[in-house]
C-alpha cells in the first residue's frame, strides 16, 4: 500500500514525511492561492531533497491546465508523478502522456459530491484512454472547495466508483490514523493503491510532523 502525505513546503517536512515511512510526499505548483503554494524553483529544490532520500518520491500536485508550464516543471523539478486536481480536461491528460518522460505517473483526481456523485464519472473513461494512470477519489464540499476539506468519503460509494471504473486508485479526503476501518470495502478493492492524507498528518503549527503522519502510516498499513 502507498502512503502520501501532501503539501510539503520545507525540507523539514519532505525529511520529517520520509521518517514516517512515507512513499510520496505532494508538492503544490500551480495552485493559485493555495496555503502549501511553490515556486518552481522551491518545487525543485524540495523535489531533489526528496529524491535524494532515495525512498520518497516527489509529486506535483497541481489544478494547473496548462500542459507547456507542468511539462517544463516537471523537467526542472525531475519528478515522475503528476497528480492534476481540478477539472483539467482529458486534453490534458493526453498532452502530459505524448510529452513527458517515458515513465511519468499521471495521477487524474476525480471529485466526488456529499451522497457518492462523482463530478467527472462521465469522464473518466476518456481520461483512461488518454492516458492517465491512476485516478485518487477525492470530496468536493457543497460549497464546491477541493482539495484538503478533510471531509471524509463514503466507503460504499467509493467502492461503486471503482467498480465503474478502470485504473488503481488512491484513497483521500478526510483520513487519519483512526477510520482505517470506515474504509474495508476501498481497502479490499482489487484496484486500491494506498492514501492521500494531508490534514491529519499537520501539528498544531499547521506543518507535516514526522509523529502525526507515523501514526495514520501505522494505522493504515496494520494487518
Amino acid at each position: 500500500m502507498l502512503v502520501k502525505f501532501c503539501g510539503a513546503t520545507t525540507v523539514a517536512e519532505v525529511t520529517d514525511m520520509t521518517a514516517a515511512g512515507a512513499d510520496l510526499v505532494g508538492l503544490w505548483y500551480g495552485v493559485p492561492g493555495g496555503r502549501s503554494e511553490l515556486t518552481i524553483g522551491q518545487l525543485a529544490d524540495l523535489s531533489a531533497v526528496a529524491l535524494g532520500t532515495g525512498r520518497l518520491q516527489p509529486v506535483l500536485v497541481t489544478f494547473s491546465s496548462d500542459a507547456p508550464s507542468l511539462l517544463a516543471a516537471v523537467t526542472a523539478a525531475r519528478v515522475l508523478h503528476v497528480q492534476l486536481h481540478g477539472y483539467q480536461s482529458p486534453g490534458v491528460v493526453r498532452a502530459l502522456r505524448r510529452a513527458g518522460p517515458e515513465h511519468l505517473k499521471i495521477i487524474k483526481v476525480l471529485h466526488v459530491q456529499q451522497g457518492g456523485t462523482c463530478v467527472e464519472e462521465r469522464l473518466a473513461g476518456a481520461y483512461e484512454r488518454a492516458g492517465a494512470d491512476w485516478f485518487l477519489w477525492d470530496a468536493v464540499t457543497a460549497d464546491g472547495r477541493l482539495g484538503s476539506t478533510a471531509q471524509p468519503l463514503d466507503d460504499a460509494a467509493v467502492t461503486g466508483l471503482a467498480d465503474r471504473t478502470g485504473l488503481p486508485f488512491l484513497l483521500a479526503g478526510g483520513l487519519h490514523a483512526g477510520n482505517r476501518a470506515d474504509f474495508t470495502g476501498a481497502r479490499a478493492h482489487p484496484r486500491f493503491l494506498g492514501i492521500d492524507v494531508d490534514s491529519a498528518a499537520r501539528g498544531s503549527d499547521g506543518l507535516l510532523r514526522t509523529g502525526r503522519a507515523s501514526a495514520v502510516n501505522h494505522a493504515w498499513r496494520a494487518v
